[in-house]
């Protein structure tokens, strides 16, 4: 039987582990907040060479963010999950130096497809991004003996 505490300790797991082997999410400067069984949370700070040619953050780089926090979260049931579909809305614009707050959740999950919501929000509070997504968990199990490379 699988216990809160054994599901914890494989979303925390994993997660560092996908940490240590993720070099863009580093390059955003994405920082883990906090991990649980189907969700996360990711902090990062919006840097110059982040903007687009209209001083504004590149959509890119938001989306990066909330698609990040989307694979740590779908990722902890402990099988190799990729996402399959995202939408994204951007309701105003992201300034440099902001520190921007992205929460992944999942909605609802079947044996193989799982429905998530990520909302990605500034330090105010004020939400600057909405991504629905599908992803799709595969048979491959993650090794949770390999440390982080």
């Amino acid at each position: 039987m699988t216990t809160e505490s054994d599901e914890q300790h494989q979303a925390e797991t994993i997660a560092a582990g996908m940490m240590g082997r993720d070099a863009y999410s580093r390059w955003l400067g994405a920082e883990l907040v906090a991990i649980r069984p189907r969700a996360c949370t990711l902090r990062m700070k919006v840097r110059a060479d982040m903007l687009n040619g209209f001083g504004v953050s590149h959509g890119g780089i938001v989306f990066s963010l909330a698609d990040s926090a989307l694979a740590f979260a779908s990722n902890t049931n402990g099988h190799v999950t990729v996402s399959v579909d995202n939408t994204i809305s951007y309701p105003v614009p992201v300034e440099l130096n902001d520190e921007l707050i992205a929460v992944a959740e999942e909605e609802t999950a079947g044996a193989r497809l799982g429905f998530y919501r990520v909302t990605v929000a500034r330090q105010d509070g004020t939400c600057v991004a909405l991504m629905h997504a599908t992803v799709y968990r595969t048979p491959q199990k993650h090794h949770l003996d390999q440390s982080n490379d």
